[in-house]
Order: structure tokens, then sequence, then C-alpha cells
């Protein structure tokens, strides 16, 4: 990775999730950076994780420091008996798709709410005091009603709020997913103030990287990069002006190492965590980027837009500045490229 900072991960750390886009990144970091045991904590579900679970022990093989275990965490048992020596929970674990909670809202409730619950709950019940991060969504502020909207000619942008949304933003989901993540958000917030535990939550915008396959439903960079590398025709929901701030994999990484150097001053809190005003980005204007790089135009039709959809989102990060001095690195366009390129290097895992 291009930032590398020396942050004092060690023993045992547990990644719920572990071998999806951001836990395979994460697991990565730990394992080739630190000396910690990385325990993943994957049920395996997820389209492609086959892949990032052959990756990592192919790099790692032989590692004693990497402990891959299937397991749901709707299992509170099955939690506890593999957390019992853990310093560090990172729990990424979730149903991540605003499309797929529409479709199936009690199974996101399960995986989303009560599985996050159960985490929690195992570490209160176990009686250990490690480092609990929980990476949250956007999705909680829901259509940002206060938040007057204007009309470019190729995106949407804040009337007045040009640092972007913060975090005393009123809460209001306008999906089951963002219901569900409002949820957990709330529950690690409360058992910090009730039982003490060390927790920390990232709200988080649109994050981007290497190993993220993405689809229509979820990790919309990736997928509209995969598209035009491969010659396939997209389909944009709503009118392709939608903005959205994009952080690249490798910032996200750095936020949480300098958050959890910080946690004894910032425990229980909640963070903003996105590229930033700097950083923001329509859907049009990524296929413009793109068709520049590929040097050919790229084919896309228009359907209706999809409930819950944000005109615009990004994010004020002042916060993460002031408290543990963190702000996006790496530029829209560097990671774009970086992401760009990554893909057609690796394009076999794409077909």
């Amino acid at each position: 990775m291009d930032q590398q900072l020396e942050v004092g991960f060690l023993s045992e750390t547990l990644v719920t999730g572990g071998l999806g886009f951001i836990g395979s990144n994460l697991s990565d970091y730990l394992l080739s950076k630190t000396e910690d045991t990385v325990i993943i904590f994957d049920n395996f579900s997820r389209q492609n994780v086959i892949r990032n679970k052959e990756w990592l022990e192919q790099k790692y093989r032989n590692n004693p420091r990497l402990k891959i275990i299937k397991g749901d965490i709707r299992n509170i048992e099955l939690l506890k008996k593999n957390m019992a020596d853990v310093t560090k929970i990172f729990h990424l674990a979730a149903q991540v798709a605003v499309t797929t909670s529409v479709l199936d809202p009690i199974s996101d409730f399960e995986t989303n709410a009560y599985g996050t619950l159960n985490v929690l709950e195992a570490v209160r019940q176990l009686n250990i005091d490690p480092c609990l991060f929980l990476t949250s969504t956007n999705k909680v502020y829901g259509r940002l009603e206060g938040y007057e909207v204007v009309e470019e000619e190729y995106r949407y942008d804040f009337e007045e709020y040009k640092q972007g949304v913060s975090e005393d933003t009123p809460l209001d989901p306008h999906s089951p997913y963002g219901c569900s993540k409002y949820c957990a958000d709330s529950y690690f917030k409360d058992y910090q103030r009730i039982y003490g535990l060390k927790t920390l939550v990232f709200r988080m915008s649109c994050i981007y990287g290497y190993r993220q396959f993405g689809t229509e439903d979820q990790g919309w960079v990736a997928h509209f990069i995969i598209s035009s590398v491969l010659n396939k025709a997209l389909t944009i929901y709503g009118d392709g002006k939608q903005v959205r701030d994009i952080l690249f994999i490798e910032d996200l990484i750095n936020a949480m190492q300098l958050a959890l150097d910080h946690i004894n001053e910032i425990k229980g809190r909640v963070y903003n965590i996105g590229g930033g005003p700097q950083n923001t980005i329509s859907l049009l204007e990524l296929i413009e980027i793109l068709e520049q790089l590929l040097n050919h135009k790229i084919e896309y039709k228009f359907e209706d837009w999809r409930p819950g959809d944000q005109k615009v989102y990004y994010t004020n990060t002042q916060n993460a500045k002031r408290d543990f001095n963190w702000e996006p690195l790496i530029t829209k366009e560097d990671g774009v490229q970086k992401l760009f390129n990554w893909i057609r290097t690796n394009l076999k895992l794409y077909k």
C-alpha cells in the first residue's frame, strides 16, 4: 500500500466479514505490516469471497498468524469461541446492498442489527475489553431533507453545505438497509455508554479499491470500471447526476489505524468518513473519466430511480481531522486510475 503508518496493532485481531472487499484488504494489511494474529470470521455467503480466501491463503501460506473461520455473526456461541483472546475487533460483516434489503428486509435486519448485537453481547458476556470498530453507512441519514440541492449540467450539489454532511445531521433512514445499520450504529454507541466498551463507528461513504467485485447493487465505482473494461453496457438508475464522495481503500485503512491509536480519547464516538468535498464525482463524470482512459465511448442506458437514493451525499471530515488527524490523501483521479489499472491487470478475476 502507498500509505504506511506504524501503529500498535498487536496480539489477536478479529475481522468479521474478513473475506469481503474491505475485510480482505484490512486483513492483508494487518498480516503484512503488524505482528497480529488475524482471525477472519466470515460466512462465505458473498459471491467472490472464495477468491479472496484463496488469495490470502496463497500469500500467507503456512503462516500461523492467519486463521480463517467459517461462521455467521448470528451464531453468538461461535463468535464467543473465536474472540476470547482478541484485543481488537473490526466488525465489517453485513448485508451491504439497499436493493437486497428492500427485497428481504428480515434477513437484512437479522444480519446487520441482530448480528451486530451478538458481537457486542459476546464481548460483554466474555468480560473482555477489546477495541470494537463498526463500519456503518451514510444511508442512516436518509434523504437529507434539510439539505437543498441544486442541479448543474452533469451533477447535483448542495446549495449551502459545501463542507458536506456532518455527524450532527438528523438520522432518518429511507430503506431497510439504512434502518438496520442505524440500529447497529446505535447499539455500538450505547454499549460504550452503558457497559463501558471501547467502541467506535465510521459512517462511510463510497469506498473503492483493489479486490472489489462491484455490482449494480453495491460498489458502483468498481462496477463501472469492470463493465467498461469488459465492454459491457451500463445501466444508470436515475439521471446519472447523483454525486458521491469516493474514498480509496488505503485511505480508509489509514483512518482505522489513526482512530484506534486514539481509542481511549474518542471511544463511543461516531465519525463520517469519506473522500470529502474534494473527491466528489457524479456517475456521468466517472463515465467521462473512463471514456478518456479507454479512448472510446461507453454504452449506457437509463432506468428509474431506486428507492432511498440520495441525489447528493458527501462527507464533512472535519471531526476526523480534529480528533485523530486524518484526511484523505488519494485524489479521485489517482484512485480511479489505480483501480482501473489493477482491474485490467487482474481481468481474469472478473470473467
